[in-house]
């Protein structure tokens, strides 16, 4: 029996399996609205026989953006066009999730996809950007600290994104804390140099992400709710493992269902040397201090790594991203690898 095609079930939402598809910016929405592009693009990871597939992050505001082609749940539209996406994946026999996403400082920056690099200015379609105190990442424009009505509203609009997704069909939300992102900004000493009580120790640095991940919580009580980390900033200085493990236990108590482990993204400074399951050890560490459930990612492309991260208890489900861009039925080849039930779709039955 395949531990790594064994269901897992959150908040009566069963997973068929526990290789998901983890988010993927894809900068081809227009003005936040997602299109055919990301129902063709999610739907055949269904097909391809994941778990869970989760949505891109997907800005809770516009100013929330990574760059203006990134998808939204902001507004109704956004969420109309959501819901025949999420049904194609569901239909297809996967959870549908998304994540949900505040860039703070890194956002209205051009997309990867236009060549260019850095921040776009208001002239040519960017916007003011915010953070927890006013400290640029690289040469992006600095931003503004948040004040305290701009901290109530980024609360705010998390929940209303969130109560947008379970409209939309989605019965997994994620919450955007890792990659230097702005709730990541709050948490690390490295970027938040607030004096307020959002500022300085721990517990206070947490405070938005706990007020958040409640917020969400409540706004769409019947989904199941992760929270992404970067377990450590991989820089002097900065948040590490153990911040993790107490930021984990607090969201928890806010009403996290999943905590799903990455690292680095919030300075350019950072140092980290990639390869096959290089973060695993964090999200094994996450789990065994707070026994919570737990995602592993990074470089987790090789269906035996995936099976064993399982099967030893390192984490309940193993995200994979570029693997699946290289193979949309990455859970179809590993099942027969892994000699488990082929998830395949009736139509694909004939080829296993």
């Amino acid at each position: 029996m395949s531990a790594l095609f064994t269901p897992l079930s959150i908040r009566g939402i069963e997973m068929r399996n526990r290789l998901w598809v983890s988010p993927m910016c894809q900068y081809s929405a227009v003005d936040g609205v997602p299109n055919d592009w990301h129902h063709v693009h999610l739907a055949q990871f269904a097909a391809g026989g994941a778990g869970l597939v989760i949505a891109e992050a997907s800005a809770v505001s516009p100013e929330g953006r990574i760059s203006p082609d990134d998808a939204g749940v902001w507004n109704d539209a956004q969420a109309a066009a959501w819901a025949p996406i999420v049904a194609a994946v569901r239909a297809r026999g996967a959870v549908a999730g998304v994540q949900l996403s505040h860039a703070g400082r890194k956002a209205s920056t051009s997309s990867p996809l236009t060549g260019e690099r850095g921040s776009v200015s208001v002239d040519a379609g960017g916007w003011a950007t915010v953070a927890p105190s006013a400290s640029a990442y690289a040469s992006y424009a600095e931003p503004v600290a948040l004040d305290a009505a701009g901290i109530e509203k980024v609360v705010a609009d998390f929940a209303d994104a969130a109560r947008r997704a379970a409209d939309a069909g989605f019965e997994v939300v994620e919450v955007h804390a890792a990659h230097g992102y702005l709730l990541h900004q709050f948490l690390s000493p490295l970027t938040n140099h607030r004096d307020d009580e959002y500022g300085g120790s721990l517990e206070n640095r947490v405070r938005l992400l706990s007020r958040v991940v409640a917020a969400v919580r409540a706004a769409a009580p019947d989904a199941a709710v992760f929270v992404r980390f970067s377990a450590t900033d991989a820089a002097d200085g900065g948040w590490d493992v153990a911040d993790t493990v107490a930021a984990a236990r607090i969201a928890a108590e806010a009403g996290a269902d999943l905590i799903d482990v990455s690292s680095a993204g919030l300075v350019p400074e950072q140092h980290v040397v990639p390869g096959p399951g290089y973060q695993v050890g964090y999200a094994a560490e996450v789990r065994r201090e707070t026994g919570l459930l737990v995602s592993a990612v990074g470089m987790i492309d090789d269906p035996a790594l995936a099976e064993q991260i399982v099967a030893d208890g390192r984490a309940d489900a193993v995200m994979s991203a570029r693997e699946w861009l290289r193979d949309p039925h990455y859970a179809l080849r590993a099942a027969v690898a892994l000699g488990a039930p082929v998830p395949a779709p009736a139509q694909y039955l004939r080829a296993y």
